[in-house]
């Protein structure tokens, strides 16, 4: 299992669908959309942020569940996997974001801390976490140029606080290997292939080689 992790408008769809493509990956994208709870949240982040934030935890959860049971149920035989985004990121950024700017209480992050730690032993970390950097100016472009219109209202702030939280989980974090790709320039899918560090890490940490033409 490989992870992909990164900001708002980073290219973590692009790359899992990549890594789909030249590997054979099974993916597994994010239930973005299907937050039920969403397009009030970025219309009232005071109101919704606690329940946009369980939500996305105890869905994340359960994808995160469904790829464990999956690996270990084939004894290593499966398909490899790819995930888009992470359990970890929605604790560690996103909600973490959301108490320190104060629309979660400490009450309810005292509550959504504990579920997560909770539900955190019960998973397999991923083989190999990606981690997706992109410069401010680069997501405020991709984000306008993707066009959903929940995210159209999005401030800039709010997304250069994610990308600080971003930068301080990826250096804590120790769970399993890491690997850093830059997606500053837009035409950073065209040249994956050329990472030959990207392909080797893919190589170690899961075992399998790019797909022969």
């Amino acid at each position: 299992m490989i992870a992909v992790a990164g900001n708002m408008g980073a290219g973590k769809s692009s790359l899992v669908e990549w890594l789909r493509q030249q590997f054979d990956m099974v993916p597994f994208f994010e239930p973005h959309d299907e937050n039920p709870y969403l397009v009030d949240f970025y219309g009232d982040m005071g109101r919704w942020a606690y329940n946009s934030q369980l939500w996305f935890l105890i869905r994340r959860f359960q994808i995160h569940r469904t790829i464990d049971q999956r690996v270990e149920a084939s004894r290593g035989q499966t398909a490899p996997i790819v995930q888009d985004r992470t359990i970890y990121e929605d604790a560690e950024i996103f909600a973490a974001h959301l108490h320190r700017a104060g629309h979660i209480d400490d009450r309810d992050w005292a509550s959504y801390r504990d579920l997560y730690q909770t539900l955190k032993q019960e998973l397999r970390p991923p083989d190999l976490m990606i981690y997706l950097r992109c410069p401010l100016p680069a997501l405020v472009k991709r984000i306008k140029k993707r066009g959903r219109d929940f995210e159209k209202s999005v401030p800039r702030r709010y997304l250069a606080s994610l990308e600080r939280l971003y930068e301080d989980w990826y250096e804590r974090y120790d769970s399993s290997p890491r690997l850093v790709v830059e997606t500053d320039r837009l035409e950073y899918v065209e040249r994956l292939f050329d990472r030959l560090e990207l392909i080797r890490a893919i190589e170690t940490h899961a075992g399998i080689a790019p797909r022969r033409p």
